[in-house]
């Protein structure tokens, strides 16, 4: 893209560019909570936390490929499948699947590829990460193949619902699906900073995060708590597979890998181990990936650069990121 075409968008395609980052910086918020939990509490980098978004995303393919095959009669007698004449429940079922399974996943991690090693040099264990992120790639690509899928998803989720965005003089046409993924973004995130901050469990994860030791002492399961974190996250993860299925439509077993990676971005950006500042960091580089090729005049392919250049700048002039400060006094 030149200049000169940059110089062509209207505001109506700046706004376009606007929402889609947030609906970006949604998914890549959720998957940057996941770093955030397991790093507040053990203080590792789970780098197979993107192949439990993969894990998710094909949970709920494979319920939306199940009802689809269901045929059904309508209101009108006409023959409709599950997915098209029960949306809601269809939807529901899909992301109880992708997050249950992911959430499995993430506790199968902890219990097997992590705690024992709990007691190894902080090397050990990111070692064991990365070793069980090319594990589980090469699980997915033999269970489900090395082609593409697509997401069926309900033909409601596609279409507009009946308002458009309005801003300065501008408009967007919003889906069901922007909307959709927008506002279940938000009521997970306020959900699991509520959970942390109001709940028995938060109060305890809290504490097994400042010091394990002395939570123990004080009555506290630390393995349990661990494994509940590990469980909440990768629900997390399932949740962002499943608006990454439906939103992108397409995908395969290494849909996790770079949103992971980009999430990671996003958790070290805000500073990881603080949730507001995972949530702000995923925000951030969505709107930035979605408006930044546009800002600079360059393709919108190299919106992958950009992601990776901030991390590089983040980790040199600001480790410890945007919100970092609040790490030592409060890691969760």
């Amino acid at each position: 893209m030149d200049v000169a075409a940059k110089s062509q968008f209207g505001a109506d395609t700046w706004l376009r560019l606007s929402v889609s980052g947030l609906i970006i910086g949604g998914m890549y918020a959720l998957i940057a909570i996941g770093y955030t939990l397991v790093y507040g509490i053990l203080f590792m980098i789970n780098f197979a936390h993107g192949e439990v978004m993969m894990i998710g995303t094909f949970g709920g393919y494979f319920v939306f490929e199940a009802f689809n095959a269901i045929q059904v009669s309508g209101a009108d007698g006409n023959q409709l499948s599950f997915l098209n004449a029960y949306p809601v429940i269809a939807i529901l079922l899909a992301f109880l699947a992708g997050m249950t399974i992911a959430a499995l996943s993430g506790l199968f991690l902890e219990k097997f590829a992590y705690r024992p090693l709990r007691g190894a040099p902080r090397l050990v264990p990111l070692i064991s990460a990365i070793g069980a992120s090319i594990f589980l790639q090469n699980a997915g690509q033999l269970l489900f193949g090395p082609q593409r899928r697509q997401y069926i998803n309900p033909v409601v989720l596609d279409r507009g619902i009946g308002w458009n965005l309005e801003v300065a003089g501008s408009t967007v046409v919003l889906t069901y699906t922007g909307i959709f993924s927008l506002i279940l973004s938000a009521i997970l995130m306020v959900g699991l900073y509520l959970l942390v901050q109001r709940t028995k469990l938060g109060r305890a994860m809290r504490a097994v995060a400042q010091d394990k030791k002395t939570a123990a002492l004080m009555g506290i399961n630390v393995d349990q708590i661990i494994s509940r974190t590990f469980v909440i996250s990768g629900a997390l993860a399932g949740a962002a597979g499943v608006m990454w299925g439906i939103h992108n439509g397409l995908f395969n077993y290494y849909v996790g890998f770079l949103p992971g990676i980009k999430a990671f971005t996003a958790a070290v950006l805000g500073g990881i181990g603080n949730i507001p500042g995972a949530m702000l960091g995923g925000m951030f580089l969505g709107i930035v990936e979605s408006v930044g090729p546009a800002v600079l005049g360059i393709d919108f392919q190299l919106k992958d650069v950009l992601a990776f250049t901030i991390l590089i700048l983040v980790l040199i002039f600001r480790p410890s990121g945007i919100l970092g400060e609040a790490l030592t006094e409060e890691k969760v």
